[in-house]
């Protein structure tokens, strides 16, 4: 559904999957300081929103998903994964309960595969499982909240930054999104999932079989990494193009964006192997990687959280 917000002046729609909302407003690298201070909101209504009610909602969904869910209070958002019984990763959702609901919000696109796979599941349980197309996502640089979408003209009088600026602050924290630094292989270990939409120590789970090997006893495959791409070369990596190491390709990039401060940086996925100190080339661009998931992901190894940034 096409937002109003891309009728405000000089408003730019992003590219498709999400070309329902703007890109930018004309000024990119002004929206994207104005966003890391927290004096704009982002128009992200182009994300499907999916209603979980009934009194079974917090346990069923625990049982289904990788989050412990169970214990969640109302107003507090969290992540989680549906996987499938490889681990591989399916949807990823952002969730809050608003002591009636769950309300969660999916890439575009997403919603109704989410919402039949539920379906499927409910049983006997006392839970009901909708799309709630009424409701729309804006977002701050770390947090999101839900607005009714008629009332998204009201916002035109607001602080706005386009999706480009969105993406730029979301690279630079090392936060990866479904469908653009993920693929149909995709376990949570590789892209720094667990912790943030992963609780290790919850019950079973579709999928949690492969989590809990991964993190016991073996290494993840890949290993999400930012890169710092080389500014001079004018064109951006795009979603999709080789990472090449010593002329091997060694992964593929996801999301490419160009920061106010950093330049041009994406994230990537590559090879476990391949040295955290390695001289990249990234669509042809020359990059150098900073660690998100260290090579040791796994074996009780976490992720260092202070090489996480701006992660809920």
């Amino acid at each position: 559904m096409r937002s109003p917000l891309l009728d405000l002046h000089g408003a730019v729609a992003a590219d498709a999957p999400d070309s329902d909302v703007a890109a930018h407003y004309g000024d990119l690298f002004a929206e994207q300081r104005a966003l890391a201070k927290g004096e704009a909101v982002v128009d992200r209504s182009n994300r499907e929103v999916v209603r979980v009610s009934g009194a079974d909602r917090l346990k069923w969904l625990n049982d289904l998903t990788s989050q412990k869910l169970d214990t969640l209070r109302p107003g507090e958002w969290t992540q989680t994964l549906d996987l499938d019984l490889q681990g591989r990763v399916q949807h990823h959702l952002t969730l809050v309960d608003d002591g009636e609901s769950v309300l969660a919000h999916v890439e575009p696109g997403t919603a109704q595969s989410l919402v039949d796979y539920l379906d499927r599941m409910r049983f006997m349980l006392r839970v009901e499982v909708s799309r709630a197309g009424e409701l729309a996502v804006l977002s701050t640089a770390t947090e999101d909240f839900l607005v009714p979408r008629e009332e998204l003209s009201d916002h035109l009088g607001r602080p706005l930054a386009g999706l480009w600026a969105y993406e730029a602050l979301r690279i630079e924290a090392h936060r990866p999104r479904m469908g653009f630094d993920t693929d149909h292989k995709t376990i949570p270990h590789e892209v720094g999932w667990v912790g943030t939409a992963v609780h290790l120590s919850k019950g079973c789970y579709r999928g949690q079989e492969t989590v809990a090997r991964v993190h016991n006893l073996g290494h993840p495959p890949r290993r999400l990494v930012f890169l710092h791409l080389d500014g001079s070369v004018d064109t951006l990596p795009v979603h999709g193009d080789p990472v090449i190491f010593e002329s091997q390709e060694v992964g593929v990039v996801g999301s490419a964006a160009r920061h106010h401060e950093l330049g041009p940086i994406a994230l990537a996925v590559i090879k476990r192997t391949v040295p955290v100190d390695a001289p990249l080339l990234a669509g042809g661009v020359a990059a150098a990687q900073e660690v998100v998931v260290p090579p040791d992901a796994g074996r009780n190894v976490s992720i260092d959280p202070t090489l996480r940034r701006r992660i809920r």
